[in-house]
């Protein structure tokens, strides 16, 4: 390493909201011979373990003002953070006017997010949006081949260590990895405060949009191996994978991670004990039952040779009956809001089985934004949190559904929702009993669902199809009349649909002449 890309560290400011790592940060500088100068509630830390510490408002001559929101906005701290040391300039400017350099500054910022996750009236969020704070990190990192910066308590090893190696002296390499995570930092805060100001104000789609992720896993590879992929969580507190607690088995891959939101979302549709069984992104089986092993041997009948290799979501904790069943079968990946000991202990031989403890449900209902790069740009909606009840059916047919096909009906348009389209979705007694995804034509979808729900009932040595006698869903309006009579071919006797197609009065007079029971939602669920 090149002599000058070492910077000694003589003087640090140190102001950190998060205390965590502050006594073996403080305690390795001031071993160093560097001079800290500090704020409130940090300054009172760091000497309570010992550490010397010179206030800022001692070294500015200025005191804290307006309840510390003026203690570092000072020349005296921006000039000693951004001056160049091989700037001529720079360095009778600071002789001038009595300006110290700082060489090192360690800030975390007001809890911002966490006051808003909390909960907190819109005056205790506006208190915890930090000003000085980003003021200090962004002249610091732009001074990186100077200055380090520690943004990161997880980063204060590091930096302890490579001073102690040096010297008391940063590498360059070093300053600029720390600039680099420290403006990344400084710009999620700022888009925590717009999303949250724009929340408050009504504004679902602001004039400029603004993310912020923190790296959770870079993965192995992307959906193929020649891709690269990393897992980000996005800072919410909406249980999911984000969320989730890995208790055994493999890394998580990017297609077990994009499956199991999948099947987690599903899952949380249903109050009654229920099981989604994913496979690439699409249900190929979903029950709802007294408790979760009837309604996991009912979800795994809909299509037992996809759930092959599949993810199987719960949406109660798992137990020691419900996970013995599941251990027969090859799986991914098992998650549920809770695990206990004795599924734990059941599932616990099945080393390479990922097994994921999310903590909650999430709410369906939330309206959250979701997001589709393209070429150029990205598109935004909100999430599909559309659900109809009984009350928003409108009957079309001269027959009207029975109360279990209503019911029948109901789930069927649920799964639905989480279907590819084209879906069709074929539902008996509250189980899934044939599936078609991701068509291009809605008949293929019908029959597509009608021809594996007919082979599973045979591989399970039944003498007739399992769509005879069921309800049909589909996420879109029949275009014509096709569709829905390869349902009645199945042996449905029930259709929930959209409608909405010019042709909804052939499809109405062909549900009608086959004795079908037929309701329109007013509402689609295409998913692309």
């Amino acid at each position: 390493m090149p002599e000058t890309d070492l910077q000694p560290v003589r003087r640090a400011l140190i102001s950190v909201s998060d205390k965590t790592g502050l006594e073996a940060l403080g305690q390795a500088l001031a071993a160093a011979g560097v001079d800290i100068l500090s704020t409130g509630g940090t300054a009172r830390s760091l000497r309570e373990t010992g550490v010397d510490v010179v206030e800022v408002s001692d070294h500015t001559g200025f005191p804290e003002i307006m309840d510390g929101r003026v203690k570092t906005l000072q020349p005296s701290i921006h000039g000693g953070i951004l001056a160049r040391r091989d700037d001529a300039g720079h360095l009778a400017a600071m002789d001038d006017h009595g300006i110290a350099p700082i060489d090192l500054v360690v800030i975390n910022l007001y809890p911002f997010e966490a006051t808003v996750a909390s909960g907190a009236d819109e005056a205790a969020c506006v208190e915890n949006i930090d000003i000085g704070g980003p003021a200090l990190i962004r002249a610091a990192a732009k001074n990186h081949a100077f200055v380090a910066v520690l943004t990161d308590p997880a980063d204060y090893p590091a930096a302890i260590e490579e001073i102690a190696q040096h010297g008391g002296a940063t590498s360059l390499a070093l300053r600029k990895t720390l600039a680099a995570k420290a403006y990344a930092r400084t710009a999620a805060y700022d888009a925590a405060i717009a999303a949250w100001f724009a929340q408050r104000q009504g504004v679902t789609f602001p004039e400029r949009l603004t993310l912020g992720g923190r790296l959770r896993q870079t993965l192995r590879y992307g959906e193929n191996p020649h891709q690269k992929a990393a897992f980000y969580s996005d800072g919410s507190d909406r249980p999911g994978v984000a969320t989730a607690r890995q208790l055994q088995g493999k890394e998580l891959s990017y297609n077990n991670l994009n499956d199991a939101d999948a099947a987690f979302e599903l899952v949380a549709e249903f109050e009654p004990p229920a099981v989604a069984i994913i496979k690439h992104a699409n249900p190929c089986g979903v029950a709802q039952a007294k408790n979760l092993a009837e309604a996991y041997a009912r979800a795994l009948a809909c299509d037992p040779v996809s759930a092959f290799g599949g993810i199987i979501a719960l949406n109660r904790p798992l137990d020691g009956a419900t996970a013995e069943e599941i251990g027969k079968l090859f799986a991914e990946v098992v998650l549920a809001p809770e695990i206990g000991d004795e599924a734990r202990a059941v599932l616990g031989g099945k080393k390479n089985l990922r097994l994921l403890e999310i903590g909650a449900l999430p709410d369906p209902t939330a309206e959250r934004l979701t997001l589709r790069s393209l070429a150029g740009g990205l598109l935004v909606q909100t999430q599909d949190s559309g659900c109809v009840g009984a009350e928003d059916l409108r009957v079309v047919t001269k027959r009207a559904p029975s109360e279990r096909e209503l019911a029948d009906l109901l789930f069927a348009f649920r799964v639905a929702k989480h279907v590819k389209s084209n879906a069709i979705v074929y539902v008996k007694d509250g189980a899934t009993v044939g599936v078609g995804a991701g068509q291009m034509s809605r008949v293929d979808s019908a029959r597509i669902a009608a021809i594996k729900s007919k082979e599973a009932a045979e591989a399970a040595g039944e003498a007739r199809s399992r769509t005879e006698g069921s309800a049909v869903a589909s996420d879109a309006f029949f275009p014509f009349a096709d569709g829905l009579l390869a349902a009645a071919a199945a042996g449905a006797t029930a259709v929930i649909q959209p409608g909405g197609s010019m042709r909804d009065d052939e499809v109405i007079a062909a549900a009608d002449e086959k004795g079908l029971a037929m309701v329109f939602t007013g509402m689609r669920h295409f998913r692309h």
